[in-house]
């Protein structure tokens, strides 16, 4: 027996199909504009992000450092024009042993970081999203390895622009010790110039070394420098947007037992409004 189908059927099919087309575009726009969005360090965006970092050859022994950030950004209004955007950064950490046969490694929470950046809530005339705060960092570490026990703080800065497919920018901070406790002075630089490009579908491409400066350390260990980049894809589990993004570095400059690179693997739990 065949089977018949009426064009009233057909009609049916073909508008369920365009009306699925349609809900996939829907979509993948919206995936697109939130992978922008998450590339903003102070967007108005709540978001979770969970970063793995594998650094190999670490330590007179070359093994494995591995740490975790949990790094949980919460924005708040403070008015009509600005917006406060709060960042934590909670890194859990393995450390190898000193050398092999006397410390072993050590697992544990290290020293939490806090970033309140003030920015504006719309762009100057010439494109540029700014914020600027303080960065606190406080000992909160479980083992005396995985951190410092003095207070330290200082300033934080970040300024981008996101025209077309792009966003790139800098973020730039330093902290200095403020408590006199322990005995590792503290005098820290962080720098991370960082460049997105966006392909639509929630696809993106991204270099954002983190290049940091220990002034307490000797002249030839002070800086770690690398160079690399990654890639990314905002995707939609049910109704949950997620970030998603591997990415590989090489410390051309580097600490004498510094790491040689660094893997990252990272998801971040977004939540527009």
């Amino acid at each position: 027996m065949k089977s018949v189908v009426s064009n009233k059927q057909l009609i049916n099919i073909l508008v369920s199909s365009l009306a699925l087309v349609s809900v996939a575009s829907a979509y993948a726009d919206s995936n697109s504009e939130l992978a922008k969005q998450s590339q903003n360090p102070i967007a108005d965006l709540i978001s979770v992000p969970i970063e793995n970092n594998a650094n190999f050859n670490a330590g007179p022994d070359d093994k494995v450092l591995n740490v975790t950030n949990i790094k949980p950004v919460i924005p708040m209004e403070l008015n009509a024009e600005f917006n406060l955007i709060n960042r934590v950064i909670l890194p859990i950490i393995s450390q190898p042993g000193v050398d092999g046969t006397s410390i072993d490694r050590k697992n544990g929470l290290g020293d939490t970081t806090y970033q309140g950046f003030i920015s504006p809530k719309k762009p100057t005339a010439s494109g540029w999203i700014w914020g600027a705060g303080p960065q606190v960092q406080l000992p909160t570490h479980t083992d005396s390895r995985l951190g410092n026990d003095r207070v330290a703080a200082g300033p934080a800065f970040v300024a981008l622009k996101m025209p077309g497919k792009a966003v790139y920018g800098t973020l730039l901070s330093q902290v200095w010790d403020v408590t006199n406790s322990g005995d590792k002075r503290i005098s820290f630089l962080t720098w991370q110039p960082f460049y997105n490009y966006n392909f639509g579908g929630g696809w993106y491409v991204n270099t954002s070394p983190v290049i940091t400066a220990n002034f307490e350390a000797d002249g030839s260990d002070q800086w770690t420098v690398p160079l690399g980049g990654g890639i990314g894809r905002v995707v939609r589990l049910g109704t949950q947007a997620i970030n998603f993004r591997a990415a590989a570095y090489g410390n051309v400059v580097k600490p004498k037992n510094g790491p040689d690179y660094n893997i990252q693997l990272s998801a971040t739990l977004l939540f527009p409004k």
